[in-house]
């Protein structure tokens, strides 16, 4: 009895290791992110670079966009056949470029609009993180409702990029908090439920965090940016 309740214990405590550096590498992504679009909204150089004039096509832009979409894409699908540190240089140029293409809410959005709404975020994303962590339910059955809604969100965006529609695009970040804040929970009881089926295997496991981290610096991110876009104070 003793045997069996200092294993769970062990089990228990390898848990907390993980999830501890999950939120690490997390917080790390985050921080970059930070500085590289403060950074570059400090720059105007770097903001003519990106963003252009605002009379011609924003190539830069569109060069940052598809370069993030593949590193993303490169990262998730090959994460376990890389190695360790080539992933996380990988996250790490990511969370870089992400943090580039970024900058423009500090143009568009106030200081303290952002700092609160970062704040905000956190809370609610913590709070969804540890939940899904700590429960007991089964939420398999949340990744295909939150998976279709997210295409959802993903199609209705591009439908508005050309009706340029306020109220459509708050419905969208709307529900794009709802989703988000759904998908943090399922991405963290998924995560550990992959961290139980990979006991022992200590390079897989350290791999799976860093995919782990990837997938709730996204989940962070995209809430982040949807609570900005309902609440955020805008610059006159």
């Amino acid at each position: 009895m003793s045997q069996s309740f200092a294993a769970s214990e062990q089990a228990a405590l390898t848990q907390k290791r993980f999830l501890y550096q999950v939120y690490a590498w997390m917080g790390a992504a985050i921080l970059l992110t930070a500085f590289a679009a403060f950074f570059t909204a400090q720059s105007p150089v770097l903001l003519q670079l990106i963003f252009g004039n605002g009379r011609g096509f924003p190539v830069g832009m569109i060069v940052l966009i598809v370069a993030e979409f593949g590193l993303v894409w490169y990262l998730s699908s090959r994460v376990f056949d890389l190695k360790f540190e080539t992933g996380l240089a990988l996250f790490a140029i990511y969370s870089v470029l992400n943090g580039v293409t970024l900058s423009v809410i500090f143009l568009i959005y106030t200081a303290s609009s952002i700092a609160s709404t970062f704040f905000v975020c956190s809370a609610m994303f913590f709070g969804m993180s540890l939940y899904g962590w700590s429960t007991k339910a089964d939420l398999s059955k949340w990744g295909n409702i939150l998976f279709m809604a997210l295409i959802g969100i993903i199609i209705a965006g591009l439908v508005n990029f050309f009706l340029r529609s306020d109220i459509l695009g708050y419905v969208i970040s709307f529900v794009g908090v709802v989703v988000f804040t759904g998908l943090t929970a399922y991405d963290t009881w998924k995560l550990k439920q992959a961290q139980e089926e990979l006991s022992g295997n200590e390079a897989a496991i350290r791999k799976l965090g860093l995919l782990g981290a990837l997938t709730l610096y996204l989940d962070f991110v995209n809430l982040f940016l949807m609570l900005l876009r309902l609440f955020g104070g805008r610059r006159d």
